[in-house]
């Protein structure tokens, strides 16, 4: 029986903990030991732990959950403990912020590695040896694995399972929670990049116009001329503002429309191709595909399937 040891400590989020929980802690297939200080608190609840974190090491794997505060560093002993666990030969794997744990410890460097996407700017900035990937749904390096937040920490855990035991044991486990039984760990994140909040920024009117023109064909001549700048001017100020360039900015802009056109509607991909400036149903699949992990059919019917569940 693989051991799982669940390294815990104030300020983890209750979700991913809870998850991490139900996977492997009523299965014949695992032992469960949450390790910790005698009493954490998790959001809401209070968590008292089988064992201290110097039991990591004795584990086949360590999971360390979300950690809520990602603007001051994880407690000492929790870093510590987790590399000790690492260095002792047991896998480690974090869920959603955890990654900031398993960075502090030093076992992300020179690795790919993911968490929540609205967090991944603040990882790579924090640690710039990680090589953080914001659009996968986790990422397996072998020894140490990442998720993204949420639902994807929920893949991750399905993940181990199913390299443990087979694809049998997770189907069996993902029939009793009620979940996908299996989601690529390359698929995308279901988020693109956010526009900006309306704010005093050079782009503040620029954007919502070319928001409502999406559907024509826009180049970032038009866009400078819109804006009153030069190309190069446009430029430095969408790296500024938005992270990346206006072209790329103008294509995710384009996917999030389809997203939510093959969410809410029941127009065919020809027609939203058109809508969303793709021009044709071929271009909207390659981009669509590329950037979100899955074809536009495909996540269709993963949101029809949600909707109905």
């Amino acid at each position: 029986m693989n051991t799982v040891a669940l390294a815990v400590t104030d300020g983890m989020l209750h979700f991913e903990l809870s998850l991490a929980c139900e996977v492997f802690g009523d299965t014949p297939w695992y032992d469960l030991a949450v390790c910790g200080p005698d009493a954490v608190r998790a959001g809401r609840f209070l968590v008292r732990p089988d064992h201290p974190l110097d039991h990591l090491p004795r584990a086949h794997t360590v999971i360390v959950p979300g950690w809520a505060d990602i603007d001051v560093d994880p407690p000492a002993d929790l870093v510590d403990a987790v590399r000790a666990a690492h260095d002792a030969g047991a896998r480690v794997a974090s869920l959603c912020t955890g990654a900031f744990v398993l960075a502090a410890a030093g076992l992300l460097d020179g690795r790919r590695a993911t968490t929540h996407w609205a967090h991944t700017r603040a990882l790579a900035a924090r640690h710039p040896r990680v090589r953080v990937d914001p659009d996968v749904l986790f990422v397996d390096n072998g020894s140490v694995l990442t998720s993204a937040g949420k639902a994807a920490a929920m893949d991750l855990c399905l993940h181990l399972v199913r390299l443990d035991q087979g694809s049998s044991a997770a189907n069996t486990i993902a029939r009793r929670l009620v979940v996908p039984p299996h989601r690529d760990g390359g698929q995308a994140q279901f988020v693109t990049t956010p526009v900006p909040a309306p704010g005093n920024h050079p782009l503040a009117d620029l954007l919502p116009w070319a928001l409502a023109r999406l559907d024509r064909p826009l180049s970032v001549a038009d866009m400078a001329r819109q804006a009153r700048m030069s190309s190069r001017n446009l430029g430095r100020h969408f790296r500024s503002v938005t992270g990346t360039t206006p072209l790329q900015w103008l294509l995710t802009q384009r996917i999030r429309r389809a997203q939510e056109l093959l969410e809410t509607t029941d127009e065919t991909i020809e027609t939203i191709a058109v809508t969303t400036g793709m021009g044709t149903a071929t271009t909207l699949r390659r981009h669509f595909n590329r950037t979100v992990g899955v074809p536009p059919d495909a996540y269709r019917r993963t949101f029809r399937q949600v909707s109905e569940a």
